[in-house]
């Protein structure tokens, strides 16, 4: 089996214009496509087939919910890259428990044709309040290569946050998923570091008794994830960090005979 239960650690740090930290524990999916259908089959309480008390749900992610997850993100990948993947495709995420779901993001892991590589990943980022989804799509021949991580830079395409501007910089790194696995992230402006956030996690493998001990431990994960976004949106409030409006929300402006309105 290539899928597998993570368990570790997020920790976030904001270092301007105010410092706010927070670490907490956290246990996270890796789902193999190919094998989800009946992945959960022989494990009561979880299910990919109909609502369960962990439920893996096709319209929570990716794409067109007639669509398969894998073809969806395949879709994608050729989009941006001109390429079709052939290999697996193996999905870091939360599942949905006791009917609560929310990723602020999920982790797509392309492999190549002989499973041997991780060719593309692709992030898929739920932003907050507005729930609304985009991907960045990362090429591994693209990355440079940093103690065995594979490392990006970019600018920022999406808002994500009210307390974060649009003209920032990004600089991701990630691990191959394996016995260990690791992502870090940071947002930079005017190559200032502001804000980075960490991903520490060891393999476990999917037993009855590894999904029972994980929900005995985290009984409502993603609802932990949901209060503590906006339990540190309010101590960024009552700090004064600035707020920055979505820009869909930012008045038009248009020109007319050199004014504007």
């Amino acid at each position: 089996m290539k899928s597998a239960l993570y368990i570790g650690h997020l920790q976030h740090r904001r270092h301007q214009p105010r410092v706010n930290r927070f670490r907490y524990p956290i246990f996270m999916m890796l789902i193999d496509l190919d094998e989800l259908p009946t992945l959960f089959d022989r494990f009561w309480l979880w299910s990919a087939k109909h609502p369960a008390l962990a439920w893996f749900r096709r319209k929570d992610y990716h794409g067109d919910a007639g669509k398969s997850l894998s073809d969806a993100i395949r879709d994608t990948v050729m989009q941006h890259t001109g390429s079709r993947p052939a290999g697996p495709i193996r999905l870091l995420t939360h599942l949905r428990y006791f009917g609560c779901n929310f990723n602020p993001v999920s982790f797509y892991y392309v492999f190549d044709a002989e499973d041997q590589h991780v060719e593309t990943i692709v992030a898929e980022i739920t932003n907050t309040p507005w729930k609304q989804r985009h991907c960045y799509v990362l090429s591994v021949s693209q990355s440079e290569l940093v103690h065995r991580h594979w490392q990006w830079q970019f600018d920022k395409a999406f808002h994500v946050s009210p307390f974060m501007p649009m003209d920032m910089q990004y600089g991701w790194r990630f691990s191959e998923p394996d016995e260990s696995l690791r992502v870090h992230m940071e947002n930079r402006c005017d190559s200032q570091k502001q804000f980075d956030a960490t991903l520490t996690l060891q393999r476990r493998e999917i037993t009855s008794r590894s999904l029972a001990a994980v929900l005995i431990r985290y009984p409502l994960m993603t609802m932990q994830v949901i209060v503590l976004i906006h339990w540190q949106a309010l101590k960024l409030f009552i700090k004064r960090v600035p707020f920055f409006t979505h820009p869909d929300k930012l008045p038009v402006v248009t020109v007319h005979a050199g004014k504007s309105s």
